[in-house]
């Protein structure tokens, strides 16, 4: 074996018995706690977001550490995909002026809420989820999923839920694309109940005025919609209600945040007792 790889017998030896250096050993922790951490993301944390879970755990290591490790133990987080809009904007209901205006960046909950609709195949039919997110934390604060793209069913039950978890006590924005079901008599009128309730929307054709929404649609479907084979819209509905619940507005890792929604919200909480 030695001739057929041109080094001598010596040098073989001398890598068979060396010990492993405090980097090896190191690596080798790290491969674990690594791999633990991708496996609990159900495969979708990259790099990023793994050192950021690593930080949590009080493991300090660079990011381009991680990524090297990753990369020689194949393990890869679950790409992107496109998938087209469920957007109705051809109606003749009054539309408003986009106030958010790309402004992203809200450091209280109930400031600014963001919704949207997109859709889910399954064998039975289309499945319509709608969600309203908070800014400040990102957490999907109201929901539906329904078999029909009526207001009552869509933006209606949505926002009905997201008051119930968030009553509106000071002045809010809610950002919405220019369908239908957001422009609507049915969702004008209950939205006019809430005086401190500000409506805004988004250009014609510019999804990037809401693309913290457009955000959540590509992670839900990367790293779990297009990962199944929903057979009915109910077995949908359950594992859809499993990624928001118990995995998005609880664990999963926000970049913007830099942690999970449960800890931002205890963090928020102790910082106005210290205030």
């Amino acid at each position: 074996m030695c001739q057929v790889l041109g080094i001598s017998r010596s040098a073989y030896y001398a890598w068979k018995n060396r010990q492993p250096t405090k980097r090896d050993i190191e690596n080798q922790r790290l491969v674990v706690q690594i791999r633990n951490i991708y496996l609990k993301s159900k495969k979708t944390y990259g790099s990023p977001r793994i050192t950021m879970e690593l930080a949590r755990q009080q493991i300090m290591v660079s990011r381009p550490r991680v990524a090297r490790i990753m990369k020689k133990q194949n393990l890869v987080s679950i790409r992107r995909r496109k998938f087209r809009s469920t957007t109705d904007s051809k109606h003749s209901y009054p539309v408003v002026d986009n106030k958010l205006n790309r402004d992203f960046s809200v450091k209280e909950t109930s400031q600014v809420w963001v919704s949207d609709i997109t859709y889910v195949r399954t064998r039975k039919g289309w499945l319509y989820l709608t969600v309203i997110l908070d800014l400040a934390d990102r957490k999907v604060v109201g929901w539906s999923m329904s078999s029909s793209l009526k207001a009552y069913d869509t933006s209606i039950a949505a926002w009905k839920m997201a008051v119930k978890r968030r009553p509106i006590t000071k002045e809010l924005i809610f950002h919405s694309d220019r369908g239908i079901q957001y422009a609507c008599n049915e969702f004008r009128k209950l939205l006019e109940k809430q005086p401190l309730v500000l409506r805004s929307m988004s250009r014609k054709g510019d999804c990037w005025d809401n693309a913290v929404a457009e955000s959540f649609f590509n992670n839900i479907k990367t790293e779990w919609i297009y990962h199944r084979s929903y057979k009915t819209r109910e077995e949908a509905k359950i594992s859809i209600f499993e990624y928001i619940e118990t995995w998005y507005n609880q664990n999963r890792i926000h970049t913007t945040i830099k942690m999970p929604i449960k800890e931002f919200k205890n963090q928020t909480q102790k910082q106005k007792l210290v205030a």
